[in-house]
């Protein structure tokens, strides 16, 4: 059949990959002038199934308040008059508790698991490249109290079979030689050996280009403005190059996605939390992450990606401001520094920012809606890198009419008991003016 998705970051991007694999004429529309251009650019480079947890867990609020008095916070919220931001908060502040958080895990970690999976076979089968690494994961711990509260984690890492290891001081320096510079700033950690790294940038770059020897066609520099409906079914997307038209349609719009769908009575609890990120070469492998470490106290994770150390993380709510704010860097040059005080040059770090689209319940949607032919694959948050290549092949699966191979329950828009009534009444539905990033 004829597909129609909508966005070019890696999700996108991956669904027209293995739609066009099964057979498909796809077309992907995007108002970039190429693929991964927004959130998907220079994100922490993590494919971290392990690593998987929602934001929403027991003791939130304590720990936001905590965070936000911190000298380097990991968080910051810029109140405004948005009830989607109010919204939003009060269903994370919702989930944030025991039972809740373990479902949510446990639905993160079962498609994150898939997602590297997919991916692995997928690097096998094209010999893709993206400076990947395949050596895990290593959260560190400053305190005892991270220490004990990582059990949690290790109870939803063993429900899921999801390997790992509890490690001393000393065990984290044997994984990631350069922390033996800073020993003493550390008690231990939770290395997750089956995660991976690599260059979303290029992996997505690289993976349109072979979409495109499929077959996939590529509208850039293309603004999608609204979706229409003879009150059954999608009929066309409205685009500033004219309408386009298809036999089903996939929105994979991050944080945007939820404008272009509402109407259709599909109230998506996707909101933009932006995050930062450094990426500086390095001048001393040695003092250099071999993988990802994934500072716990501070929320951000330093890479290595090739010949070059990214600094990803921090949380800022603040609506769709993608202004580049000098002071959300101090965190990130704390913790590089701290770390890995020889690894990289700061002084020519690249600075980035980005709009995560997150769900108050840390887990994606994806999979088909109410409208027959209309699907999502929206809401990963920090983990669309993770997710990608497994959202991108079950919503493949989902439009094809396949059975996916994994359990969908728990990961579809049908867990917030939405319905698509709305979308009876109006003919013409959505409507979206996205701002310059």
């Amino acid at each position: 059949m004829r597909v129609i998705v909508l966005g070019s970051g890696v999700i996108g991007v991956s669904t027209a990959y293995f739609l066009a694999k099964a057979g498909h004429e796809v077309t992907v529309v995007d108002r970039q002038h190429g693929p991964a251009l927004e959130t998907s650019y220079a994100n922490a480079g993590e494919v971290s199934p392990g690593y998987s947890a929602p934001w929403a867990a027991p003791g939130l609020m304590a720990k936001a308040v905590k965070w936000m008095l911190m000298k380097h916070s990991p968080l910051v919220i810029r109140p405004k008059l948005d009830p989607a931001m109010w919204s939003w908060c009060l269903k994370l502040l919702a989930n944030a508790n025991e039972r809740s958080y373990e479902i949510n895990k446990g639905r993160m970690v079962r498609l994150a698991e898939y997602s590297r999976d997919c991916l692995r076979a997928l690097r096998d089968e094209t010999g893709i490249r993206y400076d990947e690494r395949a050596k895990g994961t290593l959260q560190v711990f400053r305190t005892q109290k991270q220490v004990d509260a990582a059990a949690t984690d290790m109870a939803v890492l063993d429900r899921f079979k999801v390997p790992y290891s509890l490690l001393d001081v000393e065990g984290c320096a044997a994984v990631e030689p350069a922390l033996r510079l800073v020993k003493e700033k550390i008690v231990g950690g939770l290395l997750l050996p089956g995660d991976e790294t690599g260059d979303c940038f290029r992996f997505t770059n690289a993976l349109a280009a072979m979409a495109t020897e499929l077959g996939v066609e590529f509208r850039y520099n293309t603004g999608i403005r609204k979706l229409e409906s003879d009150g059954r079914r999608v009929t066309g997307v409205v685009t500033d190059a004219g309408t386009l038209t298809a036999d089903s349609y996939v929105v994979a719009m991050g944080s945007y996605s939820p404008m272009l769908v509402k109407p259709f009575g599909l109230d998506l609890p996707v909101y933009p939390v932006k995050g930062y990120s450094l990426t500086l070469p390095i001048v001393d492998p040695a003092g250099a992450p071999e993988s990802t470490v994934m500072d716990e106290t501070h929320k951000i994770a330093v890479t290595r990606l090739g010949d070059r150390i990214r600094v990803g993380g921090t949380a800022e709510l603040t609506g769709f401001d993608l202004t580049l704010r000098p002071d959300r860097r101090g965190p990130l040059d704390h913790v590089v520094s701290d770390l890995f005080p020889t690894g990289g040059d700061l002084s020519k770090a690249e600075f980035w920012t980005g709009l995560r689209p997150n769900t108050p319940d840390g887990t994606p949607i994806v999979g088909a809606t109410p409208v027959r032919n209309l699907f999502l694959n929206t809401g990963h948050g920090t983990l669309g890198w993770t997710m990608a290549a497994g959202s991108g092949r079950v919503v493949a699966d989902v439009v094809g009419g396949r059975q996916t191979e994994i359990d969908m329950d728990g990961l579809t828009v049908a867990r917030y008991g939405r319905s698509a009534s709305a979308a009876s009444s109006r003919p013409t539905v959505g409507g979206v003016a996205r701002p310059a990033a």
